[in-house]
């Protein structure tokens, strides 16, 4: 095992639920380490007394302090020291803080390693039952807006799995425009509560979801939706909500085509039709 103390940053994974997926690799680099940072230092305090580690020194890194923080650290290393760092739940740098400071500290020409495990949106696409040869991260889906309207119609035509995360209280919104933007049959997986207790893993179409998730679940939750097959155009509804979205953004009937053409792969002549109304 490695000795943490020739300094560099560590990213240490931590448990997204059961605390049993600590690994004991992390405990070392944990107890050795100079400086933990962390989200919350509450909940890392809570954690590292739950494995034994006694005495660390937390630095609390949060998205809006990130860029503060790395400065920071980039000193401590620069003095030789180590800091491992996590988040809340899971890998640091996956939909948490992490990703500046790694940026930070390799411009700054220190040592980045990682301890891995437990990461959410893996567990949930292994567990869904997608296709896992061809996937990507979209990560969280804008809240609103054209941003939001032109990602979703985006994925209309993605023919690999995409993992979207979500919190719970807009699951609900989240698949009802999943539902209208794509084909209701596309094929989705919704994974709340993994790794503990109460974990669930539903699958189904994205039309019958809709059905099933009428209230808002407790936790975030992961969504896993099956990429559109290849030799499937997109259909009507999907074109004109694109081409609506341009003429409200004030393109002309053409350029409204155009852009449905060039976000979907259809031929110009199907969306121009369309943009005409015929």
């Amino acid at each position: 095992m490695s000795d943490p103390r020739t300094g560099g940053l560590v990213l240490v994974s931590t448990p997204i639920g059961n605390l049993g997926d600590l690994s004991p690799r992390a405990v070392d680099t944990l107890t050795r380490a100079d400086i933990v940072a962390c989200e919350d230092t509450r909940r890392t305090g809570r954690l590292l007394q739950h494995v034994g580690v006694e005495g660390a020194k937390l630095l609390r890194v949060v998205a809006h302090t990130e860029d503060r923080a790395a400065a920071r650290i980039v000193a401590h290393l620069d003095e030789g020291r180590t800091v491992a760092m996590v988040t809340d739940a899971g890998t640091p740098g996956i939909s948490d803080p992490g990703e500046r400071l790694v940026r930070r500290v390799i411009q700054a020409g220190h040592r980045v390693s990682v301890v891995p495990g437990p990461v959410a949106p893996v567990a949930a696409l292994v567990a869904s039952g997608m296709a896992t040869d061809r996937w990507c991260m979209e990560g969280f889906l804008p809240r609103k807006g054209a941003a939001r309207a032109e990602r979703i119609a985006e994925l209309a035509a993605e023919e690999r799995t995409v993992i979207i995360l979500e919190s719970p209280r807009r699951l609900v919104a989240t698949l009802a425009d999943l539902a209208r933007a794509l084909d209701g049959d596309r094929p989705v997986a919704v994974a709340r509560e993994l790794t503990k207790r109460h974990e669930e893993v539903w699958r189904g179409t994205l039309a019958a979801a809709v059905e099933h998730y009428t209230e808002a679940p407790h936790r975030e939750v992961v969504v896993v939706l099956g990429g559109s097959s290849p030799a499937d155009e997109a259909n009507d509804k999907r074109i004109l909500s694109v081409i609506a979205e341009a003429r409200r953004g004030g393109a002309s009937t053409r350029d409204a085509a155009d852009e449905a053409a060039r976000r979907l792969g259809v031929s110009r002549r199907r969306t121009y039709r369309l943009a005409l109304g015929d």
